[in-house]
């Protein structure tokens, strides 16, 4: 008896060491693997070139304080149309770049005393904080007014269902959420330190959690079109409900608070020079931001323009991935040699290119990011060679593995510095495509799965 006993526990014991050595060895393979696919991307070359190097903020090495540019407001067009207009920076030039400009002032903490002692400054930041609470205000107020219409009585049949309510406020839930739970606490938090404040807020433009300006924006066609197609009954309600502003006013808010914040930070920056303070950290961190704020109003600008390509319905655009930017070229269709003017849309997983008619805007094809590739022109003597691009479509040959490479697209731009930076975006895209490449190809256990098989043994050892 005591025999059988001991058999038992012997077997537990090695039940449970051969599991936990199963499930150490799949770790340790999967972080081998990963390495491994790691390194032959490095090895790989790239399927874009001309990776320019990040510069500095040129603000803060060649503007003095009294440089008439620093110390003029920028400009920026009207948007009463509800239209988001692109913001004239005073950092326009692009050439703050993506990475932060390093020195030993900017590792240090400065006293902002100085910053707060301006009444204009303190003035912008409090306007700042202030509409920032009004925006979350006026959002809850809209979403209490037109976020339940499936609960109204009379409400027409092309307005009711969760699609027709999704249709026609977007995802202006999400926005609400983002600025009540995030932007406006780390403002409040932040009132006397603006350097935590304007890094906290670039962090979120740098993790992509604005793109839900761009879903809305892409959504915004839709929504006006329901919102015309039933008026009479939109302003009866309206009546009903006692708001004075309506529907078309709440959802074009967040257009307009997106477009206020580089106007903000642009009058932050001026009046910096202009009191002429020495804080290096903080404007090296409002510069960052408002770059961040700058891109991320072109792409909710030409976002608008997707759902205006004919024929695009045939495409998923869910299944495209982020929309990241839309750039016009002269283009040359190598296969059937015709030339038009052409705007070229990139996505995550995939490019399209469309023909521009005066206003409207023609779908050509579409290509996934791993079956082309991106080249200058061999000769780079011309003049025009850093102005030119080349769509190559990867075709595959036999089961080898071989292939071969047939030119599609000659992408012509105005400018040299269109394509460097069309090629810094593509770099980009095709980064984040390996990355997800290369972990749908990493095998893990699911940690649950993990912890269930573990208890199991356990229990068995214990009770069996």
């Amino acid at each position: 008896m005591e025999l059988a006993l001991f058999t038992l526990n012997w077997f537990d014991v090695v039940s449970v060491v051969l599991t936990f050595l199963v499930i150490f060895l799949v770790q340790v393979l999967n972080v081998y693997l990963h390495i491994l696919d790691d390194n032959a991307d490095d090895g790989k070359s790239i399927d874009v070139v001309d990776k320019a190097p990040a510069k500095e903020c040129p603000i803060l090495e060649s503007q003095s304080p009294s440089s008439p540019i620093t110390a003029t407001p920028s400009k920026s067009l009207a948007s009463a149309n509800g239209k988001l207009e692109k913001q004239i920076s005073l950092l326009d030039n692009d050439s703050h770049e993506d990475e932060d400009t390093l020195s030993l002032e900017n590792l240090f903490p400065c006293d902002q005393t100085e910053i707060y002692a301006s009444k204009k400054i303190s003035f912008i930041i409090d306007e700042l904080i202030q509409t920032e609470v009004n925006y979350v205000n006026n959002l809850k107020k809209g979403m209490l007014n037109y976020g339940q219409l499936k609960d109204v009585e009379d409400l027409p049949e092309a307005l009711s269902g969760e699609t027709k309510q999704r249709l026609l406020l977007g995802n202006i839930e999400e926005i609400l959420e983002l600025h009540e739970k995030e932007i406006l606490p780390l403002m409040l938090r932040n009132q006397r330190d603006l350097k935590g404040l304007f890094d906290e807020f670039a962090a979120h433009f740098e993790k992509n959690n604005f793109y839900c300006y761009v879903s809305f924006t892409m959504g915004k066609k839709s929504s006006m079109q329901l919102r015309q197609d039933n008026r009479l009954w939109l302003q009866t309600y309206q009546t009903q409900i006692k708001d004075k502003l309506g529907i078309d006013s709440f959802l074009v808010q967040p257009i307009q608070r997106l477009t206020r914040y580089p106007l903000l930070l642009q009058q932050f920056i001026s009046e910096f020079y202009k009191s002429g303070i020495s804080c290096k950290p903080v404007l090296t961190a409002v510069c960052k931001l408002e770059t961040r704020m700058r891109r991320s109003l072109d792409v909710v600008n030409q976002a608008e323009e997707i759902p205006n390509i004919e024929e695009l319905n045939e495409l998923d655009l869910l299944q495209m991935g982020n929309f990241r930017r839309a750039t016009e070229f002269d283009a040359q269709h190598i296969p059937t040699r015709k030339k038009y003017r052409s705007k070229v849309f990139l996505f995550d997983r995939s490019l399209v290119c469309t023909e521009v008619r005066k206003k409207r805007l023609a779908y050509r094809q579409h290509y996934n990011w791993e079956h082309v590739e991106l080249q200058r022109p061999l000769d780079s003597v011309s003049s025009n060679a850093n102005k030119i691009i080349n769509l190559l479509v990867k075709q595959q040959e036999g089961a080898s593995g071989g292939g071969t490479k047939r030119e599609e697209y000659s992408f012509v731009a105005a400018e040299a510095a269109v394509v460097k930076q069309w090629l810094q975006a593509t770099h980009k895209i095709i980064e984040i495509a390996r990355h997800e490449h290369a972990r749908r190809n990493t095998f893990s256990l699911p940690m649950d799965l993990v912890l269930g098989v573990v208890l199991a043994i356990w229990l068995i050892w214990q009770y069996l």
